[in-house]
C-alpha cells in the first residue's frame, strides 16, 4: 500500500494537500462559529476581520513551538523552519497565541459577550475543527504517522518507513468524541435557562470539560503513540496537556461557585444583568 500523496501539480505550481486541508478546515470553523453566534442572535460582522488575525496568529504561535520542541534539527537546517508545507505546526503552540489575540478582537470588535461565554460557544467549534483537521492536515502530510506497527491498522505515511500508528485518524475520532460530549453537556446546560437564545446560567462548563478532556487526549497521545523518550518537545507536550487538564478544572471548581450562587438568587427565574465584554 503507497502513502497518500502530500503533493499535487497544476501545470508548474505544486500543490500540498496539507496546506488544502488546513484551508478548508479553517473555512469551517468560520462557518460554523458564525452559525453559533447567528443561532444566540449575536452579530458576525466583526467574525472575519476576528478570523484573519487568529489564523495568521495560530499558524505563527503553532510553528514556533514546534521549532523550539525540536531546535536542535531545526539549528542545523535553518531554511527548514519556514517550510510549514512538511507539517510541523504545534497545536498548544497555536492556541497560545491565538487566544490572546483573540480576546483582544474580542473586546474592541465583538458583541457584549463575556470571555467566558464566548468560550464555551468557541469551544465546540474548535474541536470540530481538530476533528476536521486531523484528517484534512497531519494524515495527508510528510511524516504524519504514529509509532512504527505491524499492527493491521497500520498506514504507510510519505517520509517515513513501515506501517504507522494512524495517529490523525484516531485523534478525529477522539476529538470528534469530545465535540459529542460538549453539544450533550451545552444541551443540557441550556434547558436550566429561561432564554432560547441567550442562557443565563453562569458560563464556562463546557470550556473547562473541553480543557479536560482534550488535554488528557493530548497527553495520552503523545506519550503512547507519538513521543520518544527524551524528546524535549513530547516532553513539553505532555506537561502542557497535564497544565490544560488542571487549568479545566480550576475553572469548572470556579464555575461551580458561581452555579451555586445563581441557583441561590433564584436561578433561570431571575434575570442575569447584561454581560461585561471581559467578565469571566
Amino acid at each position: 500500500m503507497r502513502p497518500i500523496p502530500t503533493v499535487f501539480h497544476i501545470g508548474p505550481l505544486a500543490i500540498h494537500t496539507y496546506g488544502v486541508g488546513l484551508a478548508i478546515t479553517f473555512w469551517f470553523a468560520y462557518r460554523y462559529f458564525e452559525h453559533r453566534l447567528k443561532a444566540r442572535d449575536y452579530p458576525i460582522g466583526w467574525v472575519p476581520g476576528l478570523f484573519f488575525w487568529v489564523i495568521v496568529s495560530a499558524v505563527v504561535g503553532a510553528r514556533c513551538m514546534h521549532v523550539i520542541s525540536n531546535i536542535g534539527y531545526y539549528s542545523a537546517h535553518p531554511i527548514q523552519i519556514f517550510a510549514i508545507w512538511h507539517g510541523g505546526l504545534s497545536s498548544f503552540g497555536g492556541l497560545l497565541l491565538a487566544v490572546p489575540v483573540g480576546l483582544v478582537i474580542l473586546k474592541k470588535r465583538g458583541p457584549k459577550l463575556s470571555v467566558a461565554r464566548a468560550f464555551d460557544i468557541v469551544a465546540p467549534v474548535l474541536m470540530a475543527a481538530w476533528a476536521m483537521g486531523r484528517l484534512l492536515g497531519p494524515q495527508l502530510m510528510v511524516a504524519g504517522g504514529g509509532h512504527e506497527t505491524q499492527q493491521w491498522f497500520g498506514m504507510y505515511y510519505a517520509g517515513q518507513i513501515g506501517r504507522r500508528v494512524p495517529v490523525p485518524i484516531i485523534q478525529a475520532m477522539e476529538d470528534g468524541a469530545v465535540l459529542v460530549i460538549l453539544l450533550l453537556i451545552e444541551r443540557h446546560l441550556r434547558r436550566s435557562s429561561d432564554s432560547p437564545l441567550r442562557p443565563s446560567y453562569p458560563a464556562g462548563t463546557v470550556t473547562g470539560i473541553a480543557m479536560i478532556l482534550w488535554g488528557i487526549e493530548r497527553s495520552l497521545d503523545e506519550h503512547f503513540l507519538l513521543g520518544q523518550d527524551g524528546a524535549v518537545g513530547s516532553a513539553l507536550v505532555q506537561i502542557a496537556g497535564i497544565a490544560l487538564v488542571l487549568a479545566g478544572g480550576w475553572l469548572l471548581l470556579n464555575t461551580r461557585r458561581r452555579w451555586t450562587r445563581w441557583r441561590n438568587a433564584g436561578g433561570p427565574s431571575e434575570s442575569v444583568a447584561q454581560e461585561s465584554p471581559t467578565k469571566i
